[in-house]
């Protein structure tokens, strides 16, 4: 075992109440990096507001205002999240804009090929962190670690 410092022993953080979690493979098979950081922000707001089966039913507007998305960001994130299979949404009915959203787990590598959706997605919605092809080819040459 590693030998570490804990900065302040005194205030070593414990489960209490309520309890939600992210899965360390976000990072490690490389979905972090191909997220934005609006896909990064309702991600984790999802995380805190699902219930134990991983299902949130919070409606948009209560979703965009404590994270600062306008609907067009919000509607961008939680498409690229779909895509990314991390999510998965359910309308209400055919004529609502809200619904069930579900956490999936995390199963495996991110598709390569998704960079390609989501880098044409983030441009769509002015949101995109890569500035050029080029980055953007580079970024996807990278290896992914397991």
């Amino acid at each position: 075992m590693r030998n570490y410092c804990i900065p302040q022993p005194h205030r070593v953080r414990k489960i209490e109440g309520s309890f939600a979690w992210i899965d360390h493979r976000l990072l490690r098979n490389g979905y972090l990096e191909r997220m934005t950081h609006q896909d990064q922000a309702l991600y984790l707001f999802l995380v805190l507001v699902a219930d134990r089966h991983g299902v949130s039913f919070y409606r948009k507007e209560k979703i965009c205002d404590p994270l600062g998305l306008d609907w067009g960001e919000f509607e961008g994130a939680r498409d690229r999240l779909i895509d990314l299979e991390l999510i998965a949404f359910q309308r209400y009915s055919a004529c609502s804009p809200n619904g069930f959203y579900q956490l999936l787990p995390v199963d495996g590598l991110v598709a390569r090929d998704s960079l390609g959706i989501l880098l044409a997605d983030s441009q769509k919605f002015g949101t995109s962190r890569t500035t050029s092809p080029d980055a953007a080819r580079r970024s996807d040459e990278r290896p992914i670690r397991a």
